[in-house]
């Protein structure tokens, strides 16, 4: 009925719904129904032929509907962008919750995780299985710190570093692997979330002061509350949907791509230029940590997961997990924690994504950040 009656109106007054459908419901964003929309829509709109608008209007108004269907059925716009453009990789599965802001989602499935080009002892190639979480798109700021610290201070949390950072947009650094566990526990609480670090097995009691060695057991994986990415986690992240590459992007580095130190000579991927990264240099000063965000995503849309600042993972340092591991969380105890992805004063060696360092937890590093992961939004 809707269709034969929308049939009976003038061809203006059609065009004009359509195009308000179009608009409203950012059709153009549906891929293969987007396109027949489009090109039914330019048809109508040049075309003469009252017969060929009574046909074509119809079908048009037709796709229009279904993919209205498809979008009362949860199928979000961001969703299904999602899925064409994030399961890149075997295996990889894909899920249509929505991200929470500032966040991306990486879907579930098998990746190669190691180094396959450049013989690190220590990163040998093997396949994990990770389960879908969320991964924030920056680095902590120095005003995201700020922000939760604030209200952390005042809330049971009383050893909470002030940190420290080039400005407030530039990642926070200068502050334990301890202390940004806790910040995670702070965030979740501020934000009426279910904190994830726990000093018991019950996991009764939140983490909030002190330096404590979690285990794995007093960690509420599923919460939907803020925490630090395992490494395995970080690596699939930060290889963005490829397989096989060096960096997030490719084979080689330039730094128009990352704030890193440039050594052409010494690495045959390094593109340059050599040096500091102008992009981080601040009041004269280079090298400097660069405002997050200042280069290109990857392809799942996180940024700076080269250079910057090295980023902390929740695992000890220590081998890999043997045979096809699902959701390895690393050596139960250790000395060191595991921190990846290399900083401005890094050459481009250490920025590669199977590239693996570590360093006492409670030390205070002005090269190391951190970046946030979810487990849930529910």
């Amino acid at each position: 009925m809707i269709l034969s009656s929308a049939v009976k109106i003038g061809a203006g007054e059609r065009d004009c719904i359509f195009s308000w459908i179009l608009n409203a419901f950012h059709l153009e964003f549906l891929d293969v129904l987007g396109h027949l929309l489009k090109d039914f829509y330019q048809v109508l709109l040049t075309t003469s032929s009252y017969c060929v608008k009574t046909l074509l209007f119809p079908l048009s108004l037709w796709l229009a509907i279904v993919s209205l269907v498809l979008s009362l059925n949860a199928q979000s716009v961001s969703a299904l962008k999602l899925q064409k453009s994030s399961a890149r990789t075997v295996g990889e599965s894909v899920t249509t919750t929505p991200e929470p802001t500032g966040f991306s989602l990486i879907p579930s499935g098998s990746f190669t995780m190691g180094d396959a080009l450049d013989g690190n002892y220590d990163a040998p190639t093997q396949t994990v299985n990770v389960s879908a979480f969320y991964m924030a798109r920056n680095l902590t700021t120095k005003a995201d710190w700020d922000t939760v610290r604030t209200w952390a201070v005042s809330n049971g949390y009383k050893d909470l570093a002030e940190g420290a950072g080039t400005a407030s947009n530039h990642p926070v650094h200068t502050i334990s692997w301890y202390q940004m566990v806790k910040y995670c526990n702070a965030r979740s609480q501020k934000e009426g979330l279910t904190p994830v670090y726990y000093t018991d097995d019950a996991q009764t009691t939140i983490y909030k002061t002190g330096n404590v060695n979690v285990t794995n057991a007093q960690v509420k994986w599923t919460a939907n509350g803020y925490r630090l990415p395992t490494e395995a986690e970080w690596e699939k992240a930060a290889r963005g949907g490829l397989s096989g590459k060096r960096f997030p992007w490719g084979d080689t580095i330039s730094q128009t791509q990352a704030n890193y130190f440039g050594d052409a000579s010494s690495y045959s991927y390094d593109l340059g230029s050599n040096g500091g990264n102008s992009t981080g240099s601040v009041e004269g000063r280079s090298p400097a940590t660069s405002p997050v965000g200042s280069f290109p995503a990857n392809g799942y849309g996180l940024y700076d997961m080269a250079g910057n600042v090295w980023q902390w993972c929740w695992d000890w340092y220590g081998p890999y997990d043997a045979g096809s591991p699902t959701d390895p969380r690393g050596v139960s105890s250790g000395t060191l924690r595991v921190d990846r992805g290399g900083g401005l004063e890094s050459q481009a060696f250490y920025c590669r994504v199977a590239s693996r360092n570590s360093d006492n937890p409670a030390g205070f590093y002005n090269v190391i950040g951190f970046r946030v992961a979810r487990s849930s939004v529910n």
